[in-house]
C-alpha cells in the first residue's frame, strides 16, 4: 500500500495556470502507475490523465488534451499536474490515485483500477 497526499490546488481565474502534486509514502512508488481524477459538483468521478510507472507513456482524456501535463519525479516520489489555460468547466477536487504494476509502459484508465486513493484537492476557476 502507498499512501498519496495532493496539494497545490486553490481559486484562480480562467486562463491562469496551477500545478498540483501527489506526494507518496514509500520508497517504492516508481513501481506504482499514477492517475489523475476529478470530480466536479454533482458529476461521476471521471479520469484526467495517467501516466506510467516508468513516466514513459501518458494520457489524456479529450477535454484537458493540450492544456494539462503529467509528469513524476520518482526520486521525489511525486507526480505532478501541470494544468495551463484553466477553465471554468475544469472547477472540481482532484484526486490522484496508485496501482502497483510491473508494467513499465502501462496506464490505467479506470476507476476500479487504483487502490490507493488521496483525499483530494479542490481547484477552482471563475470566470
Amino acid at each position: 500500500q502507498v499512501q498519496l497526499v495532493e496539494s497545490g490546488g486553490g481559486l484562480v481565474q480562467a486562463g491562469d495556470s496551477l500545478r498540483l502534486s501527489c506526494a507518496a509514502s514509500g520508497r517504492t512508488f516508481s513501481i506504482y502507475a499514477v492517475g489523475w481524477f476529478r470530480q466536479a459538483p454533482a458529476k461521476e468521478l471521471e479520469l484526467v490523465g495517467a501516466i506510467s510507472r516508468s513516466a514513459g507513456t501518458t494520457y489524456y482524456v479529450d477535454s484537458v488534451k493540450g492544456r494539462f501535463t503529467i509528469s513524476r519525479n520518482n526520486a521525489k516520489i511525486t507526480v505532478y499536474l501541470q494544468m495551463n489555460s484553466l477553465k471554468p468547466e475544469d472547477t472540481a477536487v482532484y484526486y490522484c490515485a496508485a496501482r502497483l504494476t510491473y508494467a513499465l509502459g502501462s496506464y490505467y484508465r479506470d476507476v476500479s483500477e487504483y487502490p490507493n486513493w488521496g483525499q483530494g484537492t479542490q481547484v477552482t476557476v471563475s470566470s
